[in-house]
């Protein structure tokens, strides 16, 4: 059993989330790759004192990368989209 912090690893932060998190109540997160949908709703219920309604992950695959003449890829990983109860909110930033 995994630490709830093990879980989510950080918020992801882009105009697309802003837009959820203040139109439709929802939060991305960077999840560790083995967690299942039931494993996220009870971490983000036990860190942030929410009631989750609905979890959506996705794979996200590494985008193709070149230094100098080396080429590589940035690294998979996994994003979840948490929806929350009508009431509740996750204050990630303090402004």
């Amino acid at each position: 059993m995994y630490d709830p912090r093990q879980i989510i690893i950080r918020p992801v932060v882009s105009e697309k989330s802003m837009d959820l998190m203040e139109g439709q109540n929802k939060y991305t997160f960077e999840v560790l790759k083995t967690a299942t949908k039931p494993q996220i709703a009870r971490a983000v219920e036990e860190i942030f004192d929410v009631e989750v309604i609905k979890v959506n992950t996705m794979n996200v695959a590494g985008k193709p990368r070149r230094v100098r003449m080396a080429l590589g890829k940035t690294r998979n990983w996994k994003k979840a989209i948490v929806t929350l109860a009508a009431g509740d909110s996750i204050e990630l930033f303090s402004s």
